[in-house]
């Protein structure tokens, strides 16, 4: 079954669980309904089953089903989690956003800027700050530094509307995996000048590399988030010795 097939199933029951068209505690649809539903076999369906259950929306209870266990704790928290763009999960959380320019640039990676993200010494880079308000609040500050050779100019436009979406759908390029540290630190003069801090007076910080299906490092990001708009969610099992 093609991955498009997959993820598109999965994105569906994922958005059904979110706006509680299937809500907590009840259990999913059979794998029966659900293969007649979409039109595919039980295997793409268990795909889709699996990424739900690794990701924390549902619970398979052996002899009874899949029970969903996906609650929202909050409708202003901005979560870390998966490969999304700042417009895909904005859109999930039903949160209205805006993206401001603050910087964009090109400049050759050196010797400080290569320790730093894991560019080689000489790689042409295209350098972003953007400012992201949700529901008109100040509340992320990106920097974002892509590989040149990989992605190609990035523009304004493209910027202040979905970087991810311009390079999978126009670039062809497949995104597949994220390497990421999350941090607590004190305020910056940058944070302090953009963001609407309130009363914080530290930010939760996201640092990542992120990798093409060639192994290709093309960009090295960090998000400094208010504390109150950013939350870590992980799924852990519990293993028997």
């Amino acid at each position: 079954m093609p991955k498009e097939k997959f993820e598109s199933i999965y994105k569906e029951l994922r958005d059904r669980i979110e706006d509680e068209t299937y809500p907590a505690g009840q259990m999913l649809p059979s794998e029966h309904q659900l293969t007649d539903e979409f039109e595919c076999s039980r295997n793409t369906v268990r795909r889709a089953i699996s990424r739900l259950t690794s990701e924390g929306y549902v619970q398979p209870q052996h002899g009874k089903g899949v029970r969903i266990i996906y609650t929202r704790l909050s409708p202003a928290e901005f979560t870390v989690g998966g490969i999304e763009s700042f417009a895909e999960t904005a859109a999930r959380n039903k949160l209205k956003t805006v993206t401001k320019v603050i910087v964009l640039t090109e400049l050759t990676c050196d010797d400080r800027m290569s320790s730093h993200t894991g560019f080689d010494v000489g790689d042409e880079l295209i350098y972003i700050q953007r400012v992201r308000l949700l529901d008109g609040v100040a509340a992320i500050l990106d920097t974002n530094i892509f590989l040149k050779s990989v992605t190609g100019p990035i523009s304004k436009e493209i910027a202040e509307s979905s970087i991810y979406k311009h390079l999978e759908n126009d670039m062809d390029i497949t995104i597949t995996m994220s390497r990421r540290k999350i941090t607590a630190e004190r305020a910056s003069q940058a944070d302090n000048k953009f963001l609407d801090l309130k009363d914080y007076d530290f930010v939760s910080v996201v640092t990542g590399q992120t990798f093409d299906k060639k192994g290709r490092m093309f960009e090295y990001t960090q998000s400094r988030h208010r504390p109150d708009y950013f939350a870590f969610y992980d799924t852990a099992v519990r293993k028997k010795e």
